[in-house]
């Protein structure tokens, strides 16, 4: 994350996310390829080009990009470990989860309680 500027008490970082189709090993039925992705910006999913990605290889990444857009301790699996597989056994598609820029979100635009109605608990 970046070094460059202290951050306000209301806010944070979070890595924007690529995750891309690195390998198929099996049959893929829903016509994915290697090299199609999706983004993770903030809050919201993006894909590039009215492309289409497999909804059920998506859903299997949904749970762990959360962790992945925070920078953990070290140690933890969550920053060495950056596959994942679809949930079809037969098609074997790894996903690899890329972690790009950085960006700074105010708690403000994020949530609908205020910053400075949970300073004054």
């Amino acid at each position: 994350m970046s070094d460059q500027k202290e951050l306000r008490a209301d806010q944070f970082e979070l890595y924007d996310l690529k995750i891309v189709v690195e390998k198929i090993d099996g049959h893929c039925t829903c016509d994915m390829q290697v090299g199609d992705c999706f983004f993770l910006k903030g809050g919201k999913i993006s894909l590039p080009n009215d492309s289409n990605f497999c909804l059920y290889a998506m859903q299997s990444t949904i749970p762990l990009l959360p962790a992945k857009q925070r920078m953990n301790h070290p140690a933890d699996w969550m920053e060495t470990d950056s596959r994942v597989i679809c949930p079809d056994p037969a098609c074997k598609l790894i996903m690899r989860i890329d972690r790009e820029s950085s960006r700074v979100l105010n708690h403000d635009d994020v949530s609908p309680i205020s910053w400075e109605e949970l300073d004054k608990k």
